[in-house]
This record gives C-alpha cells, structure tokens and sequence, in this order.
C-alpha cells in the first residue's frame, strides 16, 4: 500500500440567485497556521495557509469583536482541542498496530 500523498482541495460552486460557496480542504502536514493582532485596526486573526490556498478568519465585518466572534473562538478552540485529541489517539493506535504488523 503507497502512503498517502498531500494535497489541497479547493472548490467553488455557484448557482443562479445564491451566493457562491467556496469549500477549502487541507489535506497536508505542510500547512501553515498562524494568529496574530491586526496593530492597524486593532482584531484577531486566524490563518491557515498552504501552497494552493489561504483561509483568513477574523472579527465580523472586520470590526471590533462582538459576542458572537467570542463564540466562534471559542468553537474553533474547542473542535481544535478535539482535532488534537483525535489524533493523538490514532497516531497512539496506529504506531502500536505498525509495531504489532513489524513485529510478526
């Protein structure tokens, strides 16, 4: 079995009378994330970026932080703290499994 190779996926999909909707999949150990305070116009920023796509997340309308970009934070920070559990744990049976299939 090859062993799975990087990518980006990037879609974008528009319909008469809707509003197009553009769908970014990282699929790469070479992403890079970054957050930061715009100094300019003082907000949060939130980026993940690869080679083929960016994705820039900050404040409504690019405006002071309202209560609902304290819930999105929040929300990010959480599903990200899953993420890490997540693949601890695989990485954790994975590693266990490869030493088991070596070992035999």
């Amino acid at each position: 079995m090859s062993e799975p190779r990087p990518y980006t996926y990037v879609t974008l999909s528009m319909q008469p009378d809707c509003a197009p909707h553009v769908g970014v999949s990282f699929h790469t150990p070479r992403l890079k994330v970054r957050a930061g305070l715009l100094l300019s116009n003082p907000r949060p920023y939130l980026d993940f970026a690869s080679h083929e796509a960016n994705v820039h997340i900050s404040t409504t309308g690019a405006g002071p932080v309202t209560d609902a970009d304290l819930s999105l934070a929040r929300e990010i920070f959480n599903a990200a703290a899953r993420y890490l559990a997540d693949c601890e744990q695989l990485h954790t049976e994975q590693s266990a499994q490869d030493a088991t299939n070596t070992a035999a």
